[in-house]
């Protein structure tokens, strides 16, 4: 197994000891989230809808999306398209048993302000450790997404010293934890 590999299993292992307490982690990290002055100061924001051992964004995302235009990514082959956020009732499982939306694709990179970004673990330099499919390293790879804020999202046992980076994995600019 590879070093990305292990750590994934190690992540995951975290995750079943933690179990009991990730919902209120979650509620403290988007308490910090929605308070952060990036967060506020953006009109539009790539979320992500949250796998249930991941900081949970769905209360987030329902509470902002009549103020804010909320885009979630949906799995097409190996690339990740933005569509924009409308209700629960526009939302249909896609890849992976993630809710995605329905609609339009949204294309407009350059408008969007800043990407809340998941992760098996992230270090202090921002280096994040995905699912290993490489989905947000190639969305990210777009110019656009060079001036776009992003803020990585994970529990305290995610946020590691060091994990294992490639020339292709894009960083976050922060992380926020609990």
């Amino acid at each position: 197994m590879s070093e990305k590999g292990k750590l994934r299993s190690y992540i995951r292992s975290q995750k079943e000891l933690h179990r009991a307490t990730l919902a209120a982690r979650s509620e403290a990290i988007m308490a910090r989230l929605e308070s952060d002055e990036r967060f506020l100061a953006a009109r539009t924001v790539l979320a992500y809808h949250s796998l249930p051992d991941e900081v949970d964004t769905h209360a987030l995302i329902d509470r902002w999306y009549r103020r804010k235009l909320i885009l979630l990514p949906v799995v097409c082959g190996d690339t990740l398209r933005l569509r924009r956020y409308v209700g629960p009732e526009q939302m249909r499982t896609g890849s992976f048993r993630i809710e995605e939306p329905t609609g339009d694709d949204f294309t407009s990179y350059g408008a969007i302000d800043l990407a809340l970004v998941p992760g098996m673990a992230f270090d202090a330099a921002g280096h994040r450790l995905g699912r290993g499919r490489g989905y947000y390293d190639r969305l990210f790879a777009h110019p656009a997404f060079s001036a776009v804020c992003k803020i990585g999202l994970c529990f305290d046992f995610q946020l590691l010293p060091q994990v294992p980076v490639e020339s292709t994995d894009v960083p976050v600019d922060c992380v926020l934890s609990c």
